[in-house]
């Protein structure tokens, strides 16, 4: 075990083998790519995954009834998911991605969403695991039904009018995930038809600076001076936003990983706020 272990932020691959064989831990896998990285998360998860782990597929469990991409799901629709792949109350959930540490903070926010907190990310995610030799299967899962209940905790999101109000008012530091070329509005944004640059106020804070070489989160000293270092406030309350709240999740983990309790994520982040030609943006 490492000092890092913490069932509700961030666990390591030797907590996981440790208790991989727990009657009530859950594993997901929670991979998810950009169309530019040209892989398929499903495909290799079919191919490879951690012993008993579910995927969780970023595209298809959220709003259905939203035009932006992946806005957190409805409770009812992620209660029945989640009973479908046999997770529900009582249990304690690791989520990992492909990449190392990349979307799987953004279904560990979307269980804390629920009201589920009994929920890590594996800190370096598969890639850390399978270059540690550790097992692998490519068998579905066993899956039983477990009741779940759930209470989603408005705290935990903002939509654009609380952003535009945050930002106006100052009363929030507003952090973005995004390179620092896309933030400064000197990368075209991947997605089609969006202005570049960032929410005014905001502060950049990339998510891979966040990162060590090997994907897993850098030590809670280490964080809190990047932190600071972009200029952010931590004694205020804090607003994650990304280009679609995927990335943004992993400012969110670390806020939680300092002990910052008062953050919340900006659900349809650039990709929204990018869109509306009446709301202002920042270059620089």
């Amino acid at each position: 075990m490492t000092l890092t272990d913490d069932p509700k932020t961030l666990v390591s691959t030797d907590w996981l083998a440790a208790h991989l064989k727990d009657p009530d831990l859950r594993v997901i896998d929670a991979s998810w790519y950009l169309p530019e990285m040209a892989r398929e998360a499903k495909a290799e998860y079919q191919a490879a995954h951690i012993p008993g782990a579910r995927f969780f597929d970023i595209d298809e469990i959220t709003d259905s009834r939203s035009n932006l991409p992946h806005m957190a799901p409805p409770p009812e629709k992620f209660m029945s998911r989640m009973r479908a792949m046999g997770i529900g109350d009582g249990h304690q959930v690791v989520v990992y991605d492909g990449m190392g540490l990349f979307s799987a903070a953004r279904v560990w926010w979307t269980f804390r969403l629920m009201g589920k907190m009994d929920v890590a990310v594996l800190d370096g995610g598969l890639p850390k695991w399978r270059a540690e030799g550790r097992e692998i299967e490519d068998m579905p899962p066993i899956l039983r039904d477990r009741h779940m209940t759930v209470s989603r905790q408005h705290a935990l999101v903002k939509d654009v009018t609380q952003v535009a109000h945050a930002a106006k008012l100052a009363e929030a530091e507003i952090i973005d995930a995004r390179s620092a070329a896309r933030f400064k509005g000197e990368a075209p944004e991947p997605r089609p038809g969006l202005r570049a640059g960032h929410i005014p106020g905001s502060k950049n804070v990339p998510f891979s600076t966040l990162l060590n070489a090997d994907g897993t989160m850098k030590s809670v000293a280490e964080l809190r001076a990047l932190f600071e270092a972009a200029g952010v406030n931590l004694t205020k309350p804090a607003i994650t936003t990304c280009g679609s709240g995927v990335t943004a999740a992993v400012l969110s983990l670390a806020l939680e990983r300092l002990g910052h309790k008062n953050h919340a994520l900006y659900d349809g982040s650039w990709a929204e706020w990018g869109m509306y030609e009446d709301l202002a943006v920042e270059k620089g």
